[in-house]
């Protein structure tokens, strides 16, 4: 990488928009192992996000042994079936036989976390709004994942898990504040539509496409 400014040509702009088109919360992978260059790699690029005053408050937590993951799907287990119970209507069958985990099947998995007490950055930009910490890291997340999707990687953003619970499993300080839980390998399959839109729970609307005009 040099310091020369780059050229983004009309030909680049059409792969970037299908590159974001094409992002899925993918549920459903293969067991084929992701090398550890690649998602080394991943990370490294991941570390380029700006944060504000570039304090990079993201923490990564690798979660591998049979015990950690066994302890984080019992909280998906627990918080799903509260979440089928309190969907009583004609949509809680259509929750029910939705896979949102891939927790049982991804080769790689991260618990993400917003240190709160991070000392980079020297508080700058936060004073009023001390949530940009958790906001910076939400941002990462999605630089992560775009970069993981061209690499032909799917990600899976986990958020049905009791946060305390996925931190008190993890064993990670006070200051950290929960923000994902990522699964992530090769796609089992590949779509265009979300599959929430695609099995009939929500079509992508205009509602985010407002704008208004002051």
């Amino acid at each position: 990488m040099t310091n020369d400014p780059p050229s983004f040509d009309a030909a680049f702009r059409d792969r970037l928009e299908t590159l974001i088109a094409w992002r899925r919360d993918v549920r459903r992978f293969s067991e084929r192992p992701v090398p550890a260059a690649l998602i080394e790699h991943l990370l490294d690029v991941a570390q380029l996000a700006p944060s504000v005053g570039n304090s990079q408050p993201w923490r990564w937590v690798r979660v591998e042994s049979r015990e950690k993951r066994a302890e984080i799907r019992a909280s998906f287990v627990a918080c799903n079936e509260q979440a089928c119970a309190a969907q009583a209507d004609e949509r809680a069958d259509a929750y029910a036989g939705l896979k949102l985990a891939g927790i049982d099947r991804a080769p790689l998995q991260f618990a993400i976390f917003c240190d709160r007490e991070t000392g980079q950055g020297h508080g700058l930009g936060r004073l009023t709004m001390p949530e940009t910490l958790e906001y910076s890291v939400v941002g990462m997340i999605t630089g992560f994942w775009l970069t993981a999707r061209a690499a032909g990687l799917g990600v899976g953003w986990v958020s049905i898990l009791d946060p305390g619970r996925v931190a008190a499993a993890l064993a990670v300080p006070p200051a950290w504040n929960f923000i994902a839980y990522l699964c992530i390998g090769w796609p089992q399959e590949e779509h265009l539509d979300p599959e929430l839109d695609r099995f009939g729970w929500q079509a992508r609307g205009e509602a985010g496409r407002q704008v208004k005009i002051v």
